[in-house]
């Protein structure tokens, strides 16, 4: 995916966009302050929103291979396992049996497949939610703040998963998220976002130990005081 000049007003904020390529499959990470446009640059990218001037470039992929993932998931009336099936459905994939229980056992969610999903926890409800997300093998998956309210143990469970779909479907991810220790172990690459705009950009080494950018190292101090 490649974005050229790329403009979203929303009231007072403005995101401008000269230049972003995601160019080879992989995790990305998008870090910055509350604010910054991270959020808006996500539902540009999955065509949530539309842009107000500018080019973005999906490069083939389509509505179907691309996944959303945001802060607070949506479930509809229904089981666990309807939830987890519905995007199967959608494209009209019949589900695999063998394979929804595979997925449930990886977050140790069997025992919820009769379940009502708006009675899980928060946490239950967004590992329901990665679940579902990747059913379908998507090429491109964002998540925004998609594990706010998952304990330790099911953070390295997100990540382990998260790993093994992006390596099996050669895809790509991006990661925004405040927690730094989990953008460091996973993502390949980062992007800086401050004030609507891309500041900074770079592999983990580059933005974490040759820090130069002022807005860089005050968003970073506040992590590492």
């Amino acid at each position: 995916m490649k974005l050229t000049n790329v403009e979203k007003k929303l009231g007072r904020f403005s995101l401008n966009i000269d230049s972003l390529a995601l160019s080879m499959p992989g995790i990305y990470g998008l870090i910055g302050p509350n604010g910054s446009g991270k959020s808006t640059l996500a539902k540009l990218m999955t065509g949530l929103l539309e842009a107000d001037n500018g080019i973005i470039d999906c490069e083939g992929l389509g509505a179907r291979d691309i996944t959303y993932l945001g802060r607070k998931p949506y479930m509809t009336d229904d089981t666990v396992y309807n939830n987890l099936v519905y995007p199967l459905k959608l494209r009209n994939i019949k589900p695999d049996l063998n394979l929804i229980t595979a997925f449930l056992d990886r977050m140790k969610f069997s025992l919820f497949l009769k379940q009502k999903a708006g009675s899980l926890s928060g946490g239950e409800q967004q590992k329901l939610a990665l679940l579902r997300a990747v059913i379908f093998s998507p090429r491109f998956v964002i998540m925004d703040e998609a594990m706010t309210a998952i304990d330790i143990d099911s953070l390295h469970l997100f990540e382990q998963l998260i790993l093994e779909e992006q390596k099996k479907n050669n895809s790509i991810w991006i990661i925004i998220s405040h927690q730094m220790p989990h953008i460091r172990r996973i993502c390949d690459y980062l992007f800086f976002m401050y004030n609507g705009r891309i500041e900074a950009e770079g592999s983990d080494g580059d933005l974490f130990f040759n820090v130069r950018n002022s807005h860089i190292k005050q968003y970073l101090r506040s992590y590492y005081k």
